[in-house]
């Protein structure tokens, strides 16, 4: 049998580059050679396309190795060379990654895609859109407000007034943490923004709460999807940052599954695939939510491209189900290659 032909792209133009890098060579060494044949796609950070042979190579790209997309085609040109592809795994993060701007390249192409489509990346990647969908199937979420860019900055104390004197303040559009920043004075809440602004123009401000983080892990496509245990993330530091996620030096850990009562694990789990479906999500995504000392459970955001580093949770979760790093890939695969109904 002819192997699966597999674009599989990795760097891209967010905030996240790097750790999509670590990603991809972790799925690029699990993946199920006998089945399939992968073809390596780069994007650097101002957005241009390669084609290279090995994970070395995206260092010293040229103008050569540029990957052109041939439209309606079900494939990319690189120089007088076709490259067939079957299926787009793409292993990218943020901006233009995981935010609709592949997927709908890849439906103008004509050829499946990893995980959710452009209609469900894009709810996906806002949370402000993500909130405000859970919200409508009777999900709770925290407390929060709105602030773009252009309009009058939020006042300080207006915000404690509705939030409490601590918050969050996150790009909208943006993962891995980036941007992030707790605040406890206007001082902080004007540094805040100017953060968040640096990597979207919608800013989210949050109510901070004393909870627990914890995230489930979704795959296939409804209503034939499969939702995992609850892990729980242990931050080293004051909250779950990037450096916290991603440097050498972290103390974060995880617990699976996490030790809470079978009742909460069931409801959170019940409120992850409502989410998922209804956001149209197919293939995969990660669903994280805040659990307070109360029993209070928040849904928090959605990643419908969760990293695949040697940390990432959504892999950990399904080993915990004994699905293999590299089954897990076939798997993700398979569904994308589904006919939809």
């Amino acid at each position: 049998m002819k192997p699966t032909q597999v674009l599989l792209l990795f760097g891209g133009e967010s905030s996240e580059h790097d750790v999509s890098i670590m990603s991809a060579r972790n799925v690029y060494e699990a993946i199920d050679a006998s089945r399939f044949d992968v073809a390596l796609g780069y994007i650097d950070e101002n957005g241009h396309w390669y084609h290279v042979r090995d994970f070395d190579g995206y260092r010293t790209v040229d103008v050569t190795q540029q990957l052109l997309p041939s439209l309606g085609e079900a494939g990319f040109v690189v120089g007088d060379e076709i490259i067939d592809s079957d299926v787009i795994l793409p292993v990218l993060h943020g901006k233009n990654g995981e935010d609709g701007s592949v997927q709908g390249l890849a439906q103008l192409l004509h050829i499946p895609v990893v995980g959710c489509d452009m209609t469900s990346s894009v709810a996906g990647m806002d949370k402000v859109i993500a909130k405000r969908i859970a919200t409508s199937v009777g999900v709770q979420v925290v407390p929060y407000r709105v602030y773009r860019r252009g309009e009058v900055p939020p006042n300080y104390d207006t915000l404690c007034t509705d939030l409490g004197d601590t918050l969050f303040v996150k790009p909208s559009r943006a993962g891995s943490s980036v941007g992030v920043n707790k605040v406890r004075s206007s001082k902080e809440l004007e540094r805040a923004l100017a953060v968040a602004l640096e990597s979207d123009d919608t800013v989210l401000i949050e109510q901070a709460l004393d909870v627990r983080e914890l995230e489930v892990a979704a795959i296939g496509n409804p209503p034939a999807c499969e939702i995992s245990v609850v892990g729980e993330i242990l931050p080293g530091e004051d909250f779950y940052s990037y450096d916290d996620k991603y440097s050498s030096g972290s103390s974060s850990s995880v617990q699976l599954p996490a030790d809470i009562p079978a009742d909460i694990s069931d409801q959170i789990r019940d409120a992850a695939k409502t989410i998922y479906t209804e956001l149209g999500c197919r293939g995969l995504s990660r669903i994280d939510f805040f659990l307070t000392g109360t029993g209070d459970i928040y849904f928090n955001e959605i990643n419908t491209l969760p990293g695949f580093t040697n940390i990432s949770m959504y892999p950990k979760l399904w080993q915990q189900a004994g699905i293999s790093y590299g089954d897990l890939i076939t798997r993700l695969i398979e569904a994308a290659l589904e006919p939809k109904e």
